[in-house]
């Protein structure tokens, strides 16, 4: 189709974009595939946006300006692509179903915050002493010798008492024995 080709009522008539589509088609989708990155795809939607933009200005179809609308065409066809590029890569990257299903699986914040206030109330049960040893070598992260030191009793009653602590901790917390030894 050239550029004095007659148009229908201002309007492309739709067997002249298909004589458009049939000349400028495949050196517009080579173009285009380059441009795509071999996305056979995105380079066929692209020369189909292309003609749409033909169908819409019939005017730059009949300028006296130039012998073919092949330049004109792939200005048009170009400057879709880089769009499209420039509005892929404003985006954040999609991430399939097998992306997804490999990725790390993270703890619920909400089972440890339950599994804190069950420790808690199973540390309220034991006695005054044993909670002190506990608080400070488990808790505070004291060793035994400063833990000894802070409440003044013997390293050995320090141990002791740590161990019967845990002990009636893990008969209080039957279901988190594993992570008490």
């Amino acid at each position: 189709m050239t550029a004095g080709s007659t148009l229908t009522n201002g309007t492309t008539a739709e067997h002249e974009l298909a004589a458009l589509q049939r000349e400028h088609g495949r050196p517009l989708f080579a173009l285009l595939l380059r441009l795509c990155d071999g996305d056979r795809q995105r380079a066929e939607d692209l020369v189909q946006e292309t003609l749409v933009r033909a169908w819409q200005h019939p005017e730059a179809l009949r300028a006296d300006d130039f012998e073919s609308v092949r330049p004109w065409l792939m200005t048009v066809g170009r400057r879709l692509a880089i769009d499209a590029r420039r509005a892929r890569q404003a985006r954040p990257a999609e991430v399939g179903d097998a992306v997804l299903e490999n990725a790390r699986v993270i703890s619920d914040h909400a089972e440890r915050a339950a599994a804190m206030l069950d420790v808690r109330q199973a540390v309220k049960t034991l006695t005054p002493e044993h909670r002190e040893v506990l608080v400070l070598v488990y808790f505070q992260g004291a060793s035994v010798a400063e833990a000894a030191e802070t409440l003044g009793i013997p390293p050995g009653t320090v141990k002791s008492r740590a161990y019967y602590a845990l002990r009636a901790l893990r008969r209080v917390l039957p279901g988190y024995a594993t992570d008490l030894r």
